[in-house]
């Protein structure tokens, strides 16, 4: 029988270079994170919101189902350890809330393309090929591997997958994996469209 899975938006970045935090962003009258969180709900049994300790009382993400990280200065990685530690039975369906042209397309060929017995599913990235880690699929058990990384210094995801037993996929939409991280980059999307 399949595992269950289980969505986790990545929502306990500190948003440096963008000077505000990116989960809170509006479009169409909705935060970012709602958006992804409601398109991760269409696709997965469960959805959380991964954050920071100091996140946990903040008023969006109170909303949702919040997996609170256990591990410090590590990075999207303590998001998804921490997941993994709190259900670690299921598949995750991992995507960061900085991603402004993320559809229902491009999970749902994720979900339905994830071949078994790999670790590890992502796209490719449409801009040099390497794994996109925060819009990918992390198998139950996986979290092994990633803690070894862990304990050898390495903290990366994208790295983390680069070295692992890996699918790759295209991605069905070329621009859906676009993220954003700077006031330039949100003035060129679809959020900065909308403010």
């Amino acid at each position: 029988m399949a595992n269950k899975i289980f969505g986790l938006v990545l929502a306990g970045g500190e948003s440096r270079r963008m000077g505000q935090d990116k989960a809170l962003l509006l479009r169409d009258g909705q935060s970012q994170l709602q958006h992804v969180a409601a398109l991760l709900e269409k696709v997965t049994d469960r959805t959380f919101v991964s954050a920071r300790k100091e996140q946990q009382n903040d008023a969006e993400r109170k909303q949702f189902e919040l997996i609170i990280d256990r591990y410090d200065d590590m990075g999207p990685i303590a998001g998804i350890l921490s997941a993994m530690d709190v259900h670690p039975d299921v598949d995750w369906l991992v995507v960061a809330c900085d991603l402004p042209n993320i559809d229902l397309e491009t999970l749902t060929f994720l979900l339905d393309k994830r071949p078994a017995g790999k670790p590890f599913t992502a796209f490719k990235s449409t801009h040099d090929g390497l794994p996109e880690p925060l819009c990918a699929v992390y198998r139950a058990g996986s979290d092994a591997i990633l803690r070894q990384f862990v304990a050898a210094g390495l903290i990366c995801p994208r790295k983390m997958l680069i070295r692992s037993d890996t699918a790759l996929l295209e991605q069905p939409n070329p621009a859906a994996l676009d993220n954003i991280n700077t006031p330039e980059d949100l003035a060129g999307s679809v959020l900065g469209a909308a403010s």
